[in-house]
């Protein structure tokens, strides 16, 4: 009877944390609908059958690095090319896990292996700085796996629109990368160190940007990381 009871208290806690994560991910998985959108149609564009596209959003799960990716198939790269740029693209999420490691490296493998998969810039901006005792797993999956969905069939409607209005990606959607990036940012400069960091990127971005440098995105994100360690220790040395 005991246990019967004990089983019925914890069940209805894990779907009641799963949908406050999927809840407390929603306003980030509306604001991605139109970046979702110009990567499904750009995919199509980029002359991938329906298949190839969906599963580009279903295997590779990055919208950034599945823009550069489809961009660079257009375009004819080689697949060497193609998998340095993802990698480098992709290559934050190093920093997110290494950020996450304390709260997710206690937990089962088959946990480790799902959350790792769903860690995105929105999952992180959610949970990575909570606690852990804040951190639930149930929380972070309804979180991430809620994204996850989301974002496969906003890009498979993307894909069904794109095969019927041509030039879908003039429309204007790209927009949503910024908007999502700064909605995800903004929350979190909560410190001149953070702060430093955030105008370091952005100023070394759109210096870049102007000069035409294809490696910018790499120099502003090393450069942002450096300017933040820096004006770290120094608030640290005054302190």
């Amino acid at each position: 009877m005991s246990t019967i009871s004990l089983n019925s208290t914890i069940t209805p806690n894990r779907g009641r944390l799963f949908w406050q994560g999927t809840l407390a991910m929603l306003p980030l998985s509306i604001a991605v609908i139109p970046w979702g959108l110009l990567a499904g149609s750009y995919a199509v564009e980029s002359g991938l059958t329906i298949m190839e596209s969906q599963a580009l959003s279903a295997i590779l799960f990055a919208g950034s690095a599945q823009l550069v990716a489809t961009g660079m198939i257009k375009a004819g790269a080689s697949l060497a090319t193609m998998l340095l740029a993802t990698f480098f693209i992709t290559s934050r999420h190093f920093l997110y896990s290494v950020s996450m490691r304390s709260k997710i490296s206690p937990l089962p493998l088959r946990w480790r292996l799902a959350l790792g998969y769903l860690l995105t810039d929105e999952l992180f901006a959610l949970c990575g700085q909570q606690s852990e005792k804040q951190f639930d797993r149930w929380y972070a999956l309804g979180a991430g796996l809620s994204f996850y969905l989301i974002w496969n069939l906003v890009t498979l409607i993307g894909i069904v629109a794109g095969s019927y209005i041509p030039a879908m990606n003039e429309l204007g959607l790209e927009f949503a990368v910024a908007a999502t990036f700064i909605a995800i940012v903004i929350p979190n400069v909560k410190s001149s160190p953070v702060l430093v960091a955030v105008l370091v990127s952005l100023t070394l971005s759109v210096v870049c940007s102007y000069l035409g440098i294809e490696s910018g995105l790499m120099i502003a994100s090393v450069g942002g990381m450096l300017a933040g360690y820096v004006a770290e220790m120094f608030r640290g040395a005054k302190s």
